[in-house]
């Protein structure tokens, strides 16, 4: 019984900087793992990252980190994703997800509707 709505995305230049969000609906949500995915034109899910419920540990995919960081704020019943220095290849739609567990984030059954990222070279 939850519902994430990602917000956030837009067009960016090489170097820059964006914030995601995604919130849920529902009071479950600080029972969960949360996890960022992306997806480009032409090519399949990409993990990005994940945090668990208590808001660590966090893991990221090796493409991102360094320079993106995820965080959430149970009170809020949100999750972030601060990305910084921005690069063409981060261009996607990011979707978050949540899972009972980090280990199972994959498998995740429930998903946003995904907003788009654009960086310029």
């Amino acid at each position: 019984q939850v519902q994430l709505v990602e917000s956030g995305g837009g067009l960016v230049q090489r170097g820059g900087s964006l914030r995601l969000s995604c919130s849920a609906s529902g009071r479950t949500f600080s029972t969960y793992a949360m996890g960022w995915f992306r997806q480009a034109p032409g090519k399949e899910r990409e993990f990005v990252a994940v945090i668990s419920w208590s808001g660590g540990p966090t893991y990221y995919a090796d493409s991102v980190k360094g320079r993106f960081t995820i965080s959430r704020d149970n009170a809020e019943n949100t999750v972030y994703l601060q990305m910084n220095s921005l690069k063409p290849d981060d261009t996607a739609v990011y979707y978050c997800a949540a899972a009972p567990t980090i280990r199972t984030i994959q498998e995740a059954n429930y998903w946003g509707q995904g907003t788009q990222v654009t960086v310029s070279s």
